[in-house]
């Protein structure tokens, strides 16, 4: 992804919007508190609504790949 970056030097390598400090998991944790985009926007001066976008594909992305198990039926 184009606007998210992983760098071991900015956040511990937590993913963040390219070229800042802002975790894609800061912003989702935003977005889940009914923070608006432009609210966020407001408050994050250098961003655009194509960053915060980018980190909901960047979270959907994750989801996807992420395989369940369910451990009741393992466990039988």
């Amino acid at each position: 992804m184009e606007l998210i970056e992983i760098n071991q030097k900015i956040m511990l390598g937590k993913p963040v919007i390219k070229g800042t400090r802002i975790t894609v998991e800061h912003i989702i944790s935003l977005l889940s508190q009914d923070i608006s985009i432009d609210e966020i926007l407001v408050e994050y001066k250098g961003i655009e609504k194509a960053h915060i976008l980018a980190c909901l594909q960047y979270a959907e992305n994750l989801l996807e790949k992420t395989t369940t198990f369910d451990l009741d039926k393992i466990a039988s």
